[in-house]
């Protein structure tokens, strides 16, 4: 069936010069692309000329079918709507970066003894904020660095509010133990100053003070907590040389944003500054950037990347972002006055230097990685006889003797896995008959239960078409993907692998439809190929079993005490902070806990010890 040619001209004279959000789609009704406008008539008439040259556009505009748009009060607006509507439809033509849900923080709260804890998610206003961290690795071993220097606590208020005796922590120094009165809040409170002074990059001020408490100790001779400062204050010198690369013009908060382009990748590198110190970086490799020019990547990362999400005072970018209102939306967001600054020079230099040295070591890395990983795809599809094979699922099913089901979809797609695709299924199981629930430890049934939820939304018309379906395990599980498809009416490419004989890596064993059984060398990369994805849905399919194992667990300890139901069961793990805590209170504990009486302490302990 030939496809109408799309005729722009009666919707372009009917656009306003109005600022706005204008949506392209093809004959599918999938969108091809977002984009904002000052003016929507001069903007999209623009795309529609002669003199457009880009192969890129010029391939777009012959799919479009349609154009929508939706007009905005200001510039502004257009550009926040422009940018969640890139997020939720997620345009073919649209540079798309991966959507970090947060980052990191390091967080002290608001207590009485302030608690130094890692945290992501929305802010609270009684706690103390540092951030944010490009990795968890970073923020993490910022804690532990400051551990090492003023043994704040890291434990639960539940843990810390029924402490009687000192933990392991406080046994390695790690901890001042002020859960059990060892350290007084004056001087528990002078260490987090100091503290919340290194984090703000004030490590000079930080040393003055400890040098002048320590100078204080011995004048007064006490000269044990003399030591213990110098020995403060050499760990601050261990910090500064081996955690941060340190500025010299002064306490500086701004983020570094370098780009190399190679090969049809991308590769943006982002460094973060806070307080003067460099705490680490992110690379990120976007979606649908090929052909594009730096400044265009630059402002999607930008626009992406920062709007509704914190932002320092300061972006240094390695290419240009001349969209003042950019600057004026993010400032707003901010309450704080953001600079995008391309032209830069002196120190900011070196740090762009360094992102962008970061950035092409990334990118030769995701290069090596693809090529490996092409050769492997190119091995498989010579096997298999499939010349077009791009997009591979595999399924798992895992359990403990039947408890706790879990079935695991992991994607691979593009020279690489795909996590953000990743499913879980929870197959709900009961003793008796499968109409009545599928009985514990089937994995037929469960495979089943898995295949159908995952295609039948492909009948609907929703999702995307694997090129080929790997089944972990033997004939019998993929007898039952085979009577799926059949089910469902599709004809999908499926392969069982099975561990073999031995059960021992490098055996595996290949199980088409008609029966034949492959196994394939040991050292062959088509192989190689399988095994890894098969290991990362084994992977995924464990790690949510075991979650889900845990949290019945837990649950199902406490339900089967009479007399205990959600509202004590919620009492009693907040008041301790979790299982294991509750049982290891005594009868006298146990009834501190709102709605907790003596005899339903002495019931609740009974039950735990039996």
């Amino acid at each position: 069936m030939n496809r109408v040619k799309f005729d722009p001209k009666p919707i372009l004279a009917s656009l306003p010069l109005l600022p706005g959000v204008y949506r392209y789609y093809d004959n599918l009704d999938t969108v091809l692309y977002v984009g904002k406008a000052k003016q929507l008539k001069k903007r999209v008439s623009s795309y529609f000329q002669k003199t457009m040259v880009s192969p890129r556009i010029r391939l777009m505009i012959s799919h479009i079918a349609r154009i929508e748009i939706t007009v905005t009060r200001t510039e502004a607006e257009a550009l926040l709507l422009e940018n969640n509507l890139i997020k939720s439809l997620k345009p073919r033509y649209n540079i798309l970066f991966r959507d970090d849900k947060s980052y990191p923080y390091i967080v002290l709260t608001g207590n009485k003894y302030p608690r130094l804890t890692y945290f992501r998610g929305g802010a609270n206003r009684q706690h103390q904020y540092f951030g944010p961290y490009p990795n968890s690795y970073a923020a993490r071993e910022t804690i532990q660095l400051l551990q090492k220097l003023f043994r704040l606590r890291t434990c639960e208020d539940s843990v810390f509010n029924n402490r009687t005796r000192p933990c392991l922590l406080h046994q390695i120094n790690r901890c001042t133990a002020p859960c059990v009165d060892l350290i007084t809040e004056i001087n528990y409170q002078a260490d987090i100053r100091c503290a919340v002074l290194l984090l703000q990059g004030k490590h000079k001020e930080v040393e003055s003070t400890l040098r002048l408490a320590m100078e204080q100790e011995a004048q007064a001779q006490r000269y044990e907590q003399a030591a213990v400062l110098r020995d403060q204050m050499r760990a601050l010198h261990t910090v500064q040389q081996k955690q941060f690369v340190e500025s010299t013009g002064g306490a500086t908060d701004a983020d570094v944003v370098a780009l190399v382009m190679q090969q049809n990748l991308v590769c943006v590198n982002l460094a973060m500054i806070r307080g003067g110190r460099h705490l680490g970086d992110k690379s990120f490799f976007p979606e649908h950037a090929e052909g594009l020019q730096a400044e265009d990547v630059v402002y999607a990362f930008i626009t992406q990347h920062y709007l509704n999400k914190s932002v320092p005072p300061l972006l240094l970018l390695a290419a240009g972002c001349t969209d003042d209102t950019l600057s004026a939306v993010l400032s707003e967001q901010a309450g704080h006055p953001v600079r995008l600054i391309s032209a830069i020079t002196g120190e900011r230099r070196q740090w762009l230097e360094m992102a962008q040295r970061n950035a092409e070591l990334a990118l030769g890395q995701r290069l090596l990685q693809q090529g490996g990983q092409q050769l492997r795809l190119d091995r498989l599809r010579h096997l298999l006889d499939l010349p077009l094979l791009q997009r591979v699922e595999c399924f798992d099913i895992s359990h403990t003797m039947g408890e706790a089901t879990v079935a695991s979809c992991v994607v691979y797609d593009n020279l690489a896995m795909r996590p953000a695709q990743y499913r879980r299924y929870n197959i709900a199981t009961r003793s008796g008959i499968v109409d009545a629930g599928i009985i514990p430890g089937d994995d037929y049934a469960a495979m089943r239960v898995v295949l159908t939820r995952r295609y039948h939304k492909l009948q609907t018309g929703e999702g995307v078409r694997p090129d080929l379906v790997l089944i972990d395990g033997g004939l019998g599980q993929l007898h039952v993907a085979m009577q799926v498809m059949q089910e469902l009416c599709m004809d999908l490419t499926l392969i069982g692998v099975a561990k073999g004989v031995e059960r021992k890596a490098g055996m595996e064993q290949l199980i088409f439809p008609d029966g034949t059984v492959r196994q394939l060398p040991a050292d062959e990369p088509a192989l190689h190929f399988i095994q890894q994805i098969r290991d990362e849905a084994h992977r995924f399919a464990i790690t949510g079993h075991r979650a889900r194992r845990s949290k019945a667990r837990t649950a199902s300890s406490l339900e089967e005490i009479s007399g205990v139901g959600e509202k004590r069961r919620r009492n009693l793990l907040m008041h301790f902070g979790g299982l294991r805590e509750v049982m290891a209170a005594s009868v006298e504990q146990l009834c501190q806990v709102e709605g907790i009486s003596l005899s339903l302490a002495r019931l609740i302990y009974q039950q735990l010890h039996p």
